[in-house]
């Protein structure tokens, strides 16, 4: 059986209905487990229970400090070699991104993974074309960033799931690979002119600003995660392209552009009223 963790999540919830598009064998793992589910908190390690997992998609669980984050990964990974896991799939960063204020614990994770002796693959996903979208701000009509010029090869979420499910279904060819999950680079000023508004450019501190002082609901190491994202946008380095995803899909990838601009709009102030 493959096992999903993380199913309660977008990332997670794709991937394991992706699987099962495909006709795989799959359950999903949560904290919070839905029908069908499997109870997975990784803050509870006596609790984790991997027995009858032939293959674990390790999707990270991202949403806290390093230290906390890379102790949860550990502790999953540290189940998997008890119970006898056959391969473990890890959702980790795109190369590019090892600039970014959350690309500790990747890191730090793939290293986990490889020293546990099961066999592994990991995807390396690129930057949520989602993400690039939900991103811009809307501010009297038109959409404001701290991108600048710069180029983001994003991917959409749809497409970096059904990588993963490909390699997941199958996932001897795939031992000992990294895949770089990069898409198209595509700019705040092309969704911009999607949408048919303007797209102006705000400087890095008052982006930080923003973010410190005017953003409700961000967790103290959300705000320096999100100006890494857009210094990194901004300076040119995230912007290379691979073809390891459009490899795996046996296709051309979803269009990035046509993905941000629907995030984009979504948020649009008047599409909540």
């Amino acid at each position: 059986m493959i096992l999903v963790t993380g199913a309660n999540g977008n990332l997670g919830a794709a991937t394991l209905a992706a699987l099962h598009a495909r006709g795989a064998v799959a359950a999903g793992g949560s904290r919070t487990p839905g029908e069908g589910m499997r109870r997975l908190d990784f803050d509870d390690r006596p609790s984790l229970d991997l027995a009858g997992v032939s293959t674990l998609v390790l999707v990270s669980a991202g949403y806290a400090e390093d230290d906390r984050v890379v102790a949860r990964h550990a502790a999953v990974l540290d189940a998997a070699v008890r119970d006898g896991v056959g391969h473990v799939v890890y959702t980790s960063l795109t190369t590019a991104g090892d600039h970014l204020g959350f690309a500790l614990a990747h890191r730090a994770t793939e290293r986990l993974v490889r020293a546990s002796g099961l066999p592994w693959t990991i995807l390396r996903n690129g930057l949520y074309a989602e993400l690039f979208g939900g991103l811009l701000m809307w501010a009297g009509g038109d959409v404001e960033s701290a991108f600048g010029d710069g180029a983001l090869a994003a991917v959409s979420r749809e497409d970096l799931a059904e990588a993963a499910a490909v390699v997941a279904s199958d996932p001897a060819p795939h031992g000992g690979r990294v895949y770089d999950l990069v898409g198209t680079p595509i700019t705040a000023a092309q969704v911009a002119g999607e949408l048919g508004v303007a797209h102006r450019t705000i400087g890095l501190g008052e982006y930080r600003r923003r973010l410190l002082h005017e953003t409700p609901g961000l967790l103290p190491f959300q705000p320096p995660m999100l100006a890494s994202i857009a210094t990194g946008i901004r300076h040119g380095f995230l912007d290379g392209t691979a073809p390891d995803l459009t490899d795996l899909l046996g296709r051309a990838a979803r269009a990035p552009l046509a993905t941000a601009v629907a995030a984009a709009s979504a948020a649009r102030p008047e599409a909540g009223v």
